[in-house]
């Protein structure tokens, strides 16, 4: 069992008070971590707060890209931390603890390169010999970074990453069910050069900290990561502070009459199933025309009875557990609702614990819980549309999110229209919804943001203040 402290300022801190981290498979405990109180979140935002950086680009640059290359030798030592305490099988731990290397290189890489620009100012009759410029500038407080639990290390490589590059200061609070993948990452951080009172990870729950990573008076910019409910009242409460947030997720892949049936429904069950479907852009439904349901309904449930359900830590496990048992039965019930309102399940062997193996659910109603609300987990449903493209925008319009979608034609005619028309902040064509590079913009509108975009180079941008500043210019 690991025994974590929280890292104040590089300090290591710990509490009366142990919140446990256990591994949702065998529900052993993996490891405890502190239950902070306000009083330590408003230690670590003094301690950010007073410290002023004065790393220099290529500095920036070295610890970013040590940091990339240290996590790439602990690959395998990560991959065992986000296991056990996700319950993630083996061969999605390995995934995510690969992609972290791209985060933190692709950052490093970013902070050499020239931010500003410049803007002559006689291109007009009302103009002068001037020129205007721009710089980029670290935010004058620090960022509130607080991150969900079905990707602990790569979520929070995208919040460190892009602040550290742009030479910021950073509070994370890592949700309480999956906290030491984040500590680890720090003392990673650490070990790569970075001053300690540029990062402090306090761990604990809104149950002993309250809303003080949101209310913090030196808190300049909140970034969250997790569900609709709370980034709606991080909204309502953080008052007059700049917020970022990347909340749920009811990604549509969509598959059209003339779509190749087999790479479809490969594509469906992959993306309804990797990361145990507990991803943000994961395949929430799948909307098939009707000329082509029955077939692609066939090769669906034949390829989802060929993943492999079971322990996490097994090699050749396919889908591990969802984070705990209260959300697989809650998926549980979803599907029963489904079904008994004219579904047909089609494959899904019985919940064990947070053991919930992929499901496929076809003839799906479109207004049922199932796929009205995010269900994250591994679910694959099929709901069945008419042969009409316009039918099939207004079902996949219909819910409140507006993340991602994923879309199965050839047709340049249909590609244009879901394009223009599909109210989501991403549109993949012959690809899962949750398709992406690190450095590329990821965000959603509706109930999915308010529209800012993630990833390091939008992140980077969001993370510093533009200063505009002129002098004469004659040449």
């Amino acid at each position: 069992m690991r025994l974590e402290a929280m890292r104040i300022a590089g300090k290591l801190v710990r509490t009366d008070d142990v919140i446990e981290v256990t591994n949702p498979y065998d529900n052993s405990v993996v490891g405890t971590v502190p239950a902070a109180r306000a009083e330590h979140v408003r230690e670590a935002f003094q301690a950010a707060k007073a410290f002023k950086p004065r790393l220099t680009r290529h500095e920036r640059q070295r610890i970013l890209q040590r940091t990339a290359e240290l996590l790439r030798d602990r690959q395998e030592l990560f991959a065992r931390l986000i296991v056990s305490e996700t319950g993630l099988c083996w061969k999605d731990g390995l995934y995510e603890a690969s992609r972290a290397y791209d985060v933190w290189s692709f950052a490093a890489q970013l902070t050499i390169k020239d931010d500003g620009e410049i803007y002559a100012c006689d291109i007009s009759s009302m103009g002068k010999p001037r020129k205007i410029f721009t710089t980029r500038l670290p935010l004058l407080g620090v960022i509130s970074a607080i991150t969900p639990f079905n990707h602990p290390l790569n979520m929070v490589s995208h919040k460190l990453a892009p602040a550290i590059a742009t030479n910021n200061r950073v509070v994370l609070k890592p949700t309480e069910l999956t906290p030491l993948t984040a500590l680890a990452l720090a003392d990673v951080l650490y070990e790569a050069g970075l001053p300690p009172e540029m990062l402090s990870v306090v761990t604990g729950s809104p149950s002993t900290m309250g809303d003080a990573m949101i209310t913090d008076p030196d808190a300049d910019l909140i970034t969250f990561t997790g569900s609709v409910r709370v980034g709606k009242h991080i909204a309502n409460t953080a008052g007059y502070k700049r917020r970022i947030l990347e909340l749920g997720g009811n990604d549509p892949l969509i598959v059209m009459e003339d779509a190749d049936l087999d790479k479809a429904a490969e594509l469906a069950v992959t993306g309804a199933t990797k990361n145990s479907g507990q991803r943000c852009t994961a395949v929430k439904r799948i909307l098939v025309v009707d000329a082509v349901a029955d077939e692609f309904s066939r090769l669906v449930t034949e390829k989802a009875k060929k993943l492999k359900s079971g322990d996490p830590m097994d090699p050749e496990t396919d889908v591990g557990t969802v984070i705990n048992e209260r959300s697989a039965i809650l998926f549980e019930s979803r599907v029963k609702d489904a079904a008994a309102k004219g579904a047909a399940i089609l494959h899904g062997p019985e919940r064990r614990g947070a053991l919930f193996a992929p499901t496929v659910v076809d003839h799906v109603p479109h207004d049922c819980e199932l796929v009205l609300e995010e269900t994250f987990g591994p679910v694959i449903p099929i709901l069945r549309c008419p042969n009409d493209i316009s039918e099939v925008i207004l079902i996949s319009n219909s819910t409140a999110y507006g993340l991602s979608s994923g879309v199965c034609t050839n047709r340049l005619d249909y590609i244009e229209r879901f394009v223009a028309e599909l109210e989501v902040g991403t549109v993949n064509v012959w690809e899962v919804p949750g398709y992406r590079i690190e450095m590329s913009p990821f965000g959603g509108i509706k109930d999915s943001g308010l529209g800012d975009k993630e990833g390091v180079v939008e992140a980077m941008k969001s993370f510093t203040n533009v200063r505009t500043w002129s002098l004469p210019w004659t040449a």
